[in-house]
């Protein structure tokens, strides 16, 4: 596997991808003082295994489907499982396969995939993953574009990592959970949030594993980090409702993933949030990571 990397610089940031391992992020980093400051987990430069970039695209589904695959209009399509350890297929198949470069200016890189019925999948797709840094953050827009000759659903979503540690704070809005036991695949919903996991209100990012999706969401969420003096605001233009927290326990880092449908949607009443793309059709998840850094209490007169 090509594990070159390609850079932008501008101002106070710093981006790096691996085109070719997925079109994965390997880092984004702020210049605060004299250094570098991670937003994203920093990719190791070494392994190829996807989670361990800082930021990979989920394209033409996001996290998992049961069953072996799914139906649509009376035909079942199969989906193989593609990650060991993993009982059921998750996150598309365009993490696994490499990007290439479309287009590159001073601020911005355009990632580009052809992928046609990747590992016997049904998908024949065309997707864009273009990330462009601003001012005030970095911008990541993930298209993709039906080029087969069949409808079907499609879904969208981003697996960001972001460092925390004990002073680190979230904020992100939610009406309800769903619940999962041992098998990953939610089993109950509810609205009533179990201890730790309501952050409705600005929380730390202790307590047990939490890898479940949220509804409700209003389309931003805040990360505070007050050792750095810094917050960093996720948002999406195209918010469905839907968001999914990973927070692994005792570890520096957790995932506030923008999906555009729930864990499972292909089995659930009415796919919700999935869209069904005719041959040709596009559509576009438009992500947003705001940064704003304060001024250390010293320096306030």
């Amino acid at each position: 596997m090509n594990t070159d990397t390609v850079s932008l610089q501008t101002g106070f940031q710093r981006l790096i991808l691996v085109p070719r391992l997925g079109g994965g992020i390997a880092a984004w980093d702020w210049k605060i003082g004299d250094g570098w400051s991670p937003i994203f987990r920093t990719w190791n430069g070494a392994s190829e295994d996807r989670y361990t970039l800082a930021c990979f695209p989920l394209v033409p589904w996001s996290n998992r489907i049961t069953q072996g695959g799914f139906e649509h209009e009376g035909l079942f399509y199969p989906i193989r499982n593609n990650r060991p350890g993993e009982p059921y297929p998750i996150h598309g198949d365009g993490w696994l396969q490499p990007w290439e470069v479309l287009d590159q200016t001073d601020n911005s890189i355009t990632l580009a995939l052809e992928s046609h019925r990747f590992d016997d999948n049904p998908y024949h797709y065309a997707s864009t993953e273009t990330l462009r840094l601003h001012p005030d953050g970095l911008a990541i827009d993930l298209t993709v574009t039906n080029r087969g000759n069949r409808a079907l659903p499609y879904g969208l979503g981003l697996h960001p990592y972001f460092m925390r540690n004990e002073q680190t704070r979230l904020q992100s809005t939610a009406s309800g959970v769903w619940l999962s036991g041992d098998d990953p695949i939610p089993a109950a919903y509810t609205r009533d949030f179990p201890p730790t996991w309501d952050y409705n209100k600005p929380a730390p990012l202790e307590g047990p594993l939490i890898d479940n999706c949220f509804d409700g969401w209003n389309g931003a969420s805040v990360i505070d980090y007050p050792d750095r003096n810094m917050t960093v605001t996720m948002s999406m233009a195209n918010c469905s409702g839907y968001s999914l927290l990973y927070r692994p326990p005792g570890l520096p880092f957790f995932c506030l993933e923008p999906i555009t449908h729930p864990i499972d949607a292909l089995h659930m009443p009415g796919q919700p949030g999935l869209v069904v793309l005719k041959p040709g059709e596009s559509f576009t998840l438009k992500a947003r990571f705001f940064v704003e850094l304060r001024r250390p209490a010293h320096e306030v007169q």
